[in-house]
This record gives structure tokens, C-alpha cells and sequence, in this order.
């Protein structure tokens, strides 16, 4: 070898090895070379933060046949406020057990004694949370929505038609473009109609005009 030559070696500047491993796009499918540690997971939601710190006084029960939730307070002396509505925010959740938290505690609460009279000062927040899980891409979501909605409707009656206004274009928008839910959805409408007062079937058919009243 030259002179020459083993100067021009001897100038280039060393490869090291992280350089190696960035350049071979092959490596980050290589389980040796990912660091599960360094993965970026999503923040947690409001929900989640939440119950984690044991701001939803309740927990997963397994059963053998079927899950409940078991209380750590009596159910009719947990405050609505804030915890109705955490578990109305707690319906867009997309991962067990919170999904499963929600919907059920949601449930539980409006079932205690006098859950009407605490319910309905807080109807337009839980309404909120309840338009934004009807709308969310994860379409489990539109279903626990849909469940809250009929909860209300059999815990405060009448007093829901305010947030039916509100609710019905994303029913209606649903029950045009998803075959599979329409049954679901129709009787969640009958049950509202049973449950309202006297203007909620025009409320109803102001955006399903389709709709053929349980009355008739």
C-alpha cells in the first residue's frame, strides 16, 4: 500500500457503533434493539388521573360469571359532584377496566335514592360529556353514550328534554349512517318519548322525522 493511501485511511474519521444502528432501518424491527422502555405512551386522560388516585371511590370486582364494581363508600352517600360527573367524562375511555368503570359506576349512581334531585342541577355538564362519546371515533363509545342517555331519560324523565335538543343530531346522524345500531337506537328514542313530557316528540322527529311515536 502507498504512502498515500494509508494516509487517506488513517484520515477517516472512525464509524462508530450507534451510527451503524441508525442506519440499518431493519434494526427498528428488531426486538434487540428497541428499548421497551423508551416507548412514548399517550397521557393519560382526565378519567384515568383520576380514578387512579382513587378520585372514583369504586373498584373492578372479578367475578367468576361477570364483573361488578364494588364501592369503597356507600353508593347513596358519594357526592354527584364531582363524581357523576368524572364517570360522564369516563365514557369516551377506550381500555379496560375504565371502560367498564364508567358506564357501571354512571349506572349505579343514578339508580341510588333521590338521584333525580342530584342529577339534574348537573345535567348540562353531563350532557357535554355525553355529546363528545357520541361523537368519538371509537364507536364503543357511542354506546355507552347511548346508555347514559337512557339512564337519565328513567332517572329525571321530563327534565332530560333540555339535553335531547342538544343530543339528537348525533342520534339521528347515527341512526341514518349505522344499520347495526339502529334498533338500539330507536328504543333508546321510544324509552325517551315514554319518559318525556309533552313536546319531546316533536323534538324527536324535528331530526328523525321517520320516527313513528310509541303512542300511536
Amino acid at each position: 500500500m502507498s504512502t498515500r493511501m494509508k494516509k487517506e485511511v488513517k484520515s477517516s474519521p472512525p464509524v462508530s457503533s450507534r451510527s451503524k444502528r441508525s442506519g440499518m432501518p431493519s434494526d427498528k424491527l428488531n426486538p434487540k434493539t428497541v428499548n421497551p422502555f423508551s416507548n412514548q405512551t399517550s397521557k393519560h386522560s382526565v378519567f384515568e388521573a383520576v380514578y387512579t388516585k382513587g378520585g372514583v371511590p369504586c373498584r373492578l370486582s372479578h367475578g367468576s360469571v361477570k364483573h361488578k364494581l364494588q364501592w369503597d363508600t356507600p353508593k347513596e352517600d358519594v357526592s354527584f359532584d364531582p363524581v357523576l360527573i368524572t364517570l360522564a367524562e369516563g365514557l369516551r375511555e377506550t381500555r379496560h377496566p375504565f371502560t367498564f368503570v364508567a358506564v357501571e359506576g354512571f349506572k349505579d349512581l343514578l339508580s341510588t335514592p333521590n338521584a333525580t334531585q342530584k342529577t339534574i342541577p348537573l345535567l348540562p355538564r353531563l350532557t357535554t360529556s355525553i355529546k363528545l362519546a357520541l361523537i368519538a371515533k371509537d364507536d364503543s363509545c357511542f354506546d355507552r353514550g347511548l346508555t347514559a342517555i337512557s339512564c337519565l331519560s328513567d332517572c329525571i324523565g321530563p327534565e332530560f328534554d333540555s339535553a335531547l335538543k342538544i343530543l339528537m343530531t348525533c342520534l339521528a346522524r347515527k341512526l341514518s349512517a349505522d344499520r347495526k345500531k339502529r334498533a338500539n337506537i330507536t328504543a333508546v328514542l321510544q324509552q325517551l318519548e315514554t319518559n318525556g313530557g309533552s313536546g319531546v316528540l316533536t323534538i324527536i322527529k324535528s331530526k328523525v322525522p321517520t320516527y313513528c311515536s310509541v303512542h300511536i
